[in-house]
């Protein structure tokens, strides 16, 4: 397919997926249940952190989070009490067990009881002249992991490119996070991050669809290729190359292309 065609064929699949009938099936249906902005970053931080696997699971158990912080994660994180935290010790989502959610939530106390906005846990270590968001994602891991008495096996659920991986979790979303525009999926709420800096989230369902487009020449998916099938996406859209990952995710997914 040549560069020309492959451009309106992905761009009327971005169209046909960026809708608002998208958002009640996928794990972005999670921060869409609120409308403060603290509430929306703490929703699909969590959100995005569950996902993998089936997407009903990650949805159904995103929500029962919530609805044990009371639908209030903003609140809960900044006032909760040893009884509060008591309602979250059952709480299991494959590997993430409660030891890796209590560490998460003294994180999001310590980050909000400084800050209005976790996107600052992310710009701290970003620059406005950086191309991508590699140093915002480093950076966050270091950050996140600061705190005293960090549980080893909790470093796992925070992914870094400084150890090659995709990112795809955090990758997807900075994408909710930033991205704006008039079909109400992603929600455009942090200022400091363009939308021509995000890596597009990628796994082997993206890679499957980005290789057969010839996006992807590299064969491991790592770091590096999100990197590279980024690059191929700005020469389609240089301003907002992200928004590619819906055409991309709904082809490999949905329609198991």
């Amino acid at each position: 397919m040549k560069q020309p065609s492959l451009k309106d064929f992905l761009n009327r699949k971005t169209e046909e997926y960026n809708q608002p009938s998208f958002i009640k099936d996928d794990p972005v249906s999670i921060p869409h249940l609120f409308t403060r902005q603290q509430d929306i970053e703490i929703a699909g931080f969590f959100a995005a952190i569950f996902a993998w696997g089936n997407r009903t699971i990650i949805i159904n158990k995103s929500r029962e989070l919530m609805q044990a912080m009371d639908m209030s994660p903003h609140q809960f994180v900044l006032q909760h009490n040893d009884n509060d935290l008591k309602k979250l010790l059952s709480f299991k989502h494959r590997t993430f067990n409660t030891t890796d959610l209590l560490y998460f939530i003294e994180f999001l106390k310590f980050h909000y009881s400084g800050h209005k906005t976790l996107e600052t846990a992310f710009t701290r270590s970003m620059h406005k002249t950086d191309a991508t968001t590699e140093n915002a994602l480093a950076g966050f891991h270091h950050y996140f992991f600061s705190l005293e008495h960090v549980p080893a096996r909790t470093r796992k659920h925070i992914a870094t490119p400084d150890k090659n991986s995709t990112c795809k979790r955090l990758s997807m979303f900075l994408r909710w996070m930033v991205r704006q525009d008039n079909s109400g999926v992603d929600f455009g709420i942090w200022k400091n991050i363009s939308p021509a800096q995000l890596i597009c989230p990628i796994d082997l369902h993206v890679a499957r669809v980005a290789k057969r487009f010839n996006l992807l020449p590299r064969k491991q998916i790592d770091w590096q290729a999100a990197l590279e099938l980024t690059t191929c996406l700005r020469k389609l859209d240089p301003d907002d190359p992200v928004k590619y990952d819906f055409a991309l995710f709904g082809l490999g997914v949905i329609e198991k292309f």
